[in-house]
Formats: structure tokens, sequence, C-alpha cells
């Protein structure tokens, strides 16, 4: 039973305690036709990394606000129709190393694994710096009002990496899946209420979902630090305590959640205390497509035993022909 939260019945039926925006359909339906707007500008170089029998590539396409984006691109050599994977990393992260990608290029996909701005990888962030300008993306722009909050930009990378994904000349772009852990897991949930050709997902423990429940629990995680940095710096008598949660509200996955339709594997650690399990909770409870949970018990925001395994086989047993 969990040890940091409320009771696994209650878990179960938990929703959330952050606020939705009123005009929050209408705020993601701006920000896609941004996409729309926005030339991707493809360009694939062949990798540095080398594998017989597997192809390996740097693509880098446009994002929203002046983003440029980097994804690892590796896939079976020489073969077409594939069915994509799309990978999103932890917050702090990159994208991993290539070998990490090979079982899903041997169970017959073409795996795009994305560089958020400005963190780890080679993204270049929407201020015109590469590499790192962490922390603070959770709050970056919240004062200038929900267009310019950064991690509108980065669940936005992710519908701009779907398209340019889709629109390969060797893959199906009727076959699309994706998968994450962590900041990773909640990319996962935005993409696949995004982009309806989502089919198939899988998220781990997935951030920023339900704010105010994160700061209402008051856990040392890290992970959300800059929420106590921010009202410290900038409201620390909480006067706008409110606006400072709804505003944050846009980028909640927890929000988002009932707009994904593809089936879903969800997994959640009862004493995570980095993304706590009601956050993640309030995520799935909200998900309307089918879906399956996968609780553990004893494990907190570490590798989980087997998740991965069903995901790779579940993945291959649906969308490989």
């Amino acid at each position: 039973m969990p040890k940091i939260d409320m009771p696994l019945s209650k878990l179960k039926t938990y929703k959330s305690t952050s606020p939705k925006p009123t005009d929050f359909d209408a705020f993601w339906v701006r920000a896609l036709d941004e996409v729309k707007t926005t030339q991707a500008a493809v360009e694939i170089k062949p990798a540095a990394f080398k594998l017989n029998g597997f192809e390996c590539s740097d693509l880098y396409f446009n994002g929203v606000q002046n983003g440029r984006v980097h994804a690892k691109l590796i896939r079976p050599a020489n073969q077409n129709n594939l069915p994509v994977a799309l990978h999103f990393h932890g917050y702090t992260g990159r994208s991993g190393d290539w070998i990490e990608y090979i079982p899903f290029v041997a169970a017959g996909f073409c795996v795009l694994a994305m560089d958020c701005r400005g963190q780890g990888g080679a993204s270049t962030d929407s201020g015109g710096t590469s590499g790192n300008t962490l922390r603070g993306h959770i709050i970056r722009g919240l004062d200038e009002g929900p267009e310019k909050l950064l991690f509108r930009h980065i669940f936005l990378d992710t519908v701009q990496l779907a398209s340019v994904a889709m629109a390969l000349d060797f893959t199906d772009e009727t076959k699309i899946c994706a998968y994450g852990a962590s900041q990773g897991g909640a990319l996962t949930l935005a993409c696949a209420a995004l982009v309806p050709q989502v089919s198939l997902l899988a998220s781990v423990y997935p951030f920023l979902s339900d704010y105010r429940r994160v700061w209402d629990l008051a856990l040392p995680t890290l992970a959300y630090k800059e929420l106590y940095d921010y009202f410290r710096m900038f409201d620390p008598l909480h006067k706008r305590e409110d606006e400072i949660f709804n505003t944050l509200g846009y980028i909640d996955v927890a929000n988002l959640a009932d707009k994904i339709k593809g089936e879903t594997l969800f997994a959640i650690s009862l004493n995570d205390d980095v993304c706590p399990p009601s956050t993640c909770f309030a995520a799935f409870n909200n998900i309307t497509a089918k879906k399956e949970l996968f609780i553990y018990p004893d494990f907190s925001h570490e590798a989980l035993p087997g998740f991965h395994d069903t995901v790779l086989q579940k993945f291959q047993q649906t969308l490989v022909v």
C-alpha cells in the first residue's frame, strides 16, 4: 500500500485537484494551428554511430517559437512501411544511447527519440541557446501568459515530431505509437492527446500532472522544486496562487488525458516521491480510451521489472505485421 499518498482505494477514483482553464480546448486548438503554419524544414544526416543491419541518422526539424529540435532516427536498413515508435526522455535528460532503441528496431519499428529543448541533448531552446538551460522549465514563461510557457512549446514539439515521422517515405503513417517515463511519460500523454493518429502508447509515472496536488503534498522532490522557488521569489504572500495554478493548468497532462484516443498502457509506483502516485492517477483516471494499469506497490521512481518487456511485446503484436 502507498506510504506517501492517499490509500489505493481513493487513488483509483481520484481525478485531480488542479484547475482546468475555461478556455483550455480553444487554447490547444490555437496551439495546433501554430504547428501547422511552422515549416518543419526537416534535415536528416547520417549518424556517427554505425551498426550492421540498422540505419542510424540525426534528424532535425523546426518547432514553434524558433526551436530547432533534434531526434535520433534509427530503423532496420532497407525496409519500408515501418510502424513508428516515438520515444521521450526524462526531465533534464536527453535521448538515450543508440543501443537503447535496438530492441524496438529489431521488433520492426522505426524509432524517433526526441531531445527536449534546453535539456541534455542537441535541441535548441526557444531562447536561442543550444544545450542545457535548466532548471525552471515548468515555470519558464509563466509571467508572460500561457502562450509563452516553455512546456507548451515542448508539447507542440511532440506534435511536430509525429507529423515529421508520418511523412517519412519509409514509414506507415497509420501505425504510430509512443512511450516514455517521467517527463517522457508526460510527453507521451501530451503527444497522444494532441495527435489522434497515435494508436498505442505507454506512459510510466508521468511528470507534469496535477500541480496543485504536488504542492499540497509538499514532498522533497527536485523535479518540482522550481514551483517552490517561484513562490518564494515572485509571490511570497501567495496573492497570485490561484492565477498561477490556473496558468499551469494549460500544461497539465491530467487535463489533456481525456483527449487520448489510443490504447494506453500505464505504470504507477506507489512509493514514488518524485511523481507522486495521486498525480499519476489523476492523469490515468481521466483517460477515456481503452487502457490498462500496472501498479507497483513497493517501487519508487525507478526501473519497473517486466513493464518494458510487456510494452515491447504489446507494441509488436499490435503494430508490426
